[in-house]
């Protein structure tokens, strides 16, 4: 495998760990912090915003074996699209039938960025020149 390949599957692995660390442990502050409601709005953002970051990395994917001259899977561009109905339709489901907080949902987006930020401090700290 190229070394740069191995490189990438590695931050690729230690960010899918750093979302579900940080997916846990916002639940559970976000449970303490203002009960039940609060923990399943956390933890409904914080899947929503998983299941983006996984669905953004199969387009990149497919992007990327596009230029190498594969063809891309057609049902990706579908989802792709489709992904925001979904975010929406969950959106309006969690405002209208369930009363959980809708501001800890919003929190619980920005789990995957907090985990790219935690990624990008630990090849600062531990780069290899």
């Amino acid at each position: 495998m190229d070394p740069e390949q191995l490189l990438l599957n590695r931050a690729l692995g230690r960010l899918h760990v750093a979302i579900s660390c940080l997916s846990a442990a916002g639940t559970i502050a976000a449970t303490i912090y203002g009960g039940w409601r609060w923990g399943l709005g956390f933890l409904a953002g914080a899947a929503a915003s998983w299941f983006n970051f996984r669905g953004l990395k199969q387009l990149v994917d497919s992007l990327g074996s596009a230029a190498t001259g594969r063809r891309p899977r057609r049902g990706l561009a579908v989802f792709f699209g489709f992904r925001y109905v979904l975010l929406g339709a969950g959106a309006y489901v969690i405002l209208n039938f369930f009363a959980l907080s809708v501001a800890a949902a919003l929190i619980g987006l920005f789990v995957p960025a907090a985990a790219v930020i935690l990624e990008i401090l630990f090849e600062l700290i531990y780069a290899r020149a």
